[in-house]
């Protein structure tokens, strides 16, 4: 009779929950028809249980290459990959300053090494992450930013704040005095080992006694870093000799440098307050400088800082960079509607809501509120097509080898629109207006912020 009551109580209680919100018997068999089993949902049914979503989806009727032409566009030379990394930031902060390099110098296919600034970018978070385990060790395990710290403790992941920052600490080389390693091109494997050992010594400052000698403990684990970083990625160079060729192939020069001089010479000026980063984030109220705390490469260097803007404002400088001949790094949500084999970024490429049988209505401000989208990769801009003025599509240089149009990526401007978030240019083609606004003190976001999300 005890079991029998143990039982009935136990199915009020399930019909209680049901009746809160769970799934009871009623509300499953009106779910149910939302699949009806007609000819055409068998069909497509066959076809996704035996092909890519995304292959099945690819919309037939913008199958033919888009027109390649476009009325203004920065010449470039070679082709960078990025390999199996999330580097993208790097190598489009770089190849943005190899642009510059190259024509300034008459240089041939020539590029900055990616291997060397990605050695220090790791020990500079690693640093980052322990001297912030430092400054939050009175804080409770179960404070957010504590709980952030320990899951990021260190990524491959970036922007041009931190090329910019790592490039002026530390200097440049050119990619043949610091070549690219295994572990270089395919960053997982060491990212993961670097993690653990960083959430080991996280722990224990935090665990150390009050009189510890924190600042050297610090130092010791850095140590163990370097060590890693070295074995896996190489010793940097502090002084190197390089023969300077021009764009025949005919010796210029033979010079010995340290990082710090060649910096000075084939880059030469101030990348911080050179160039301004603008955005455009619907979600955000536009005009306003926002900051992000923790999103920066090095502890004593700068969190990543922009001025929000109308898509219209950021397309008008845009366009008055390419037309002036300098290239821009620009970082969008690439994975919506890419056709990685043609090259395009069109949002008409795929088409999910007829396959599928449902829409998907969410504006650009929807999809950064849910997590749905936000800046993922970045890429040099270096055209534009125009019409009477308006802009039709869009030219960037990837950094995945020969991937796509020529190792380019061409973007709708319907596609720009919606995908595009963050543009970095000189302060000459930012309106007197936009610089003013630079003025204003930030408004600072937490590093959990939905568009908080390193280039890759």
């Amino acid at each position: 009779m005890k079991k029998i009551l143990v039982i009935a109580l136990a199915l009020v209680s399930v019909s209680a929950f049901a009746q809160k919100g769970g799934l009871d018997a009623g509300t499953l068999s009106e779910i149910r028809k939302g699949y009806e089993g007609t000819a055409s949902d068998k069909a497509i049914r066959n076809a996704l249980n035996n092909a890519p979503l995304a292959t099945l989806a690819k919309n037939a009727e913008r199958s033919v290459m888009i027109d390649t032409h476009f009325s203004d566009i920065i010449e470039t030379k070679g082709r960078t990959n990025q390999k199996s990394s999330g580097r993208c930031w790097l190598f489009t902060g770089l190849n943005v300053l190899r642009a510059s390099a190259i024509e300034r110098f008459d240089l041939g296919d020539f590029q900055f090494s990616q291997n060397y600034c990605f050695f220090y970018d790791q020990l500079e978070k690693a640093n980052l992450f322990l001297q912030a385990v430092i400054d939050t060790r009175d804080r409770s395990f179960d404070d957010r930013t504590v709980d952030w710290l320990f899951a990021h403790p260190i990524s491959d992941g970036g922007t041009f704040t931190g090329v910019a920052d790592l490039v002026t600490k530390y200097g440049v080389v050119p990619a043949e005095v610091f070549p690219e390693t295994y572990s270089s091109n395919n960053t997982s494997g060491i990212r993961t080992q670097l993690a653990t050992l960083l959430r080991q010594d996280g722990l224990a400052l935090r665990e150390a006694p009050k009189k510890a000698d924190l600042q050297a403990m610090k130092t010791d684990m850095l140590k163990e870093v370097y060590r890693v970083l070295a074995i896996s990625l190489g010793v940097p160079p502090t002084e190197f000799e390089w023969t300077r060729r021009d764009s025949k192939g005919d010796v210029v020069s033979i010079r010995t440098y340290t990082p710090q001089s060649f910096y000075e010479e084939y880059v030469g000026y101030d990348l911080q307050n050179n160039y301004i980063m603008v955005m455009n984030d619907p979600s955000r109220e536009y005009g306003k400088v926002y900051e992000i705390e923790y999103d920066r490469h090095t502890y004593d260097g700068h969190n990543w800082l922009y001025v929000n803007l109308p898509i219209e404002r950021v397309k008008e400088m845009a366009i008055a960079s390419i037309k002036g001949g300098d290239a821009m790094y620009f970082s969008c949500d690439v994975g919506k509607y890419l056709d990685r084999e043609r090259g395009i970024c069109d949002i008409d490429n795929f088409d999910y809501e007829s396959l599928l049988g449902v829409q998907f209505t969410m504006d650009k401000k929807q999809r950064v509120q849910t997590h749905a989208s936000g800046s993922s990769h970045a890429m040099t801009l270096i055209g534009v097509d125009l019409k009477e003025g308006v802009p039709q599509k869009w030219l960037v240089e990837n950094s995945w080898g020969e991937t796509g149009w020529k190792g380019n990526i061409i973007m709708t401007d319907k596609w720009f629109n919606e995908y595009m978030f963050r543009l970095v240019l000189e302060k000459k083609y930012v309106p007197a207006d936009i610089q003013a606004m630079l003025r204003q003190k930030p408004v600072k976001l937490p590093a959990w912020d939905p568009m908080f999300m390193g280039e890759e």
